[in-house]
């Protein structure tokens, strides 16, 4: 068999959220089905300077800096008070975001025609090394996922 003989395969955004996920050390996704449309739901997921402060627990604000196609770069301020400084790729249904010490990560797939697939990851990083730092992570990203359900309810 060659690589022209291979079939296509494809992955969805949360699929590929596992992917990259299962890669760090510490890292833990949410993952749920929420009932309501694809569009809906990535119109509250992608609004980082709206609506993404609502449903994160730990975001008060993010600004963004700058937009390149799909690469971006936003100033994030914890509720907590620190600040974080991200780069990385925001598009409908997928955004990966880092920082010397965050990584945030968000996915979402059409289920079908009014469910919609959502991921959640994220937490404190080791610089240097690919893991997170699993404390207080699991029941933080629970809680997101909580709040984005009830965010895109019709």
């Amino acid at each position: 068999m060659t690589a022209d003989d291979a079939p296509d395969i494809v992955i969805d955004d949360v699929r590929r959220l596992r992917v990259l996920a299962a890669a760090l050390r510490g890292a833990h996704v949410a993952e749920r089905v929420l009932p309501a449309e694809f569009p809906r739901v990535w119109s509250v997921m992608g609004d980082l300077e709206g609506a993404f402060g609502r449903f994160q627990p730990d975001m008060r604000s993010v600004r963004v800096l700058r937009t390149d196609g799909d690469r971006i770069e936003a100033l994030a301020r914890s509720r907590y008070g620190p600040r974080a400084h991200f780069h990385g790729v925001l598009r409908p249904g997928w955004c990966w975001l880092q920082s010397r010490f965050l990584v945030i990560g968000m996915a979402a797939a059409a289920e079908d025609h009014d469910r919609t697939r959502v991921a959640l990851t994220g937490g404190v990083r080791v610089p240097g090394r690919a893991a997170l730092v699993p404390f207080g992570a699991r029941r933080e990203l629970e809680e997101a996922m909580t709040r984005l359900g009830g965010l895109v309810r019709p």
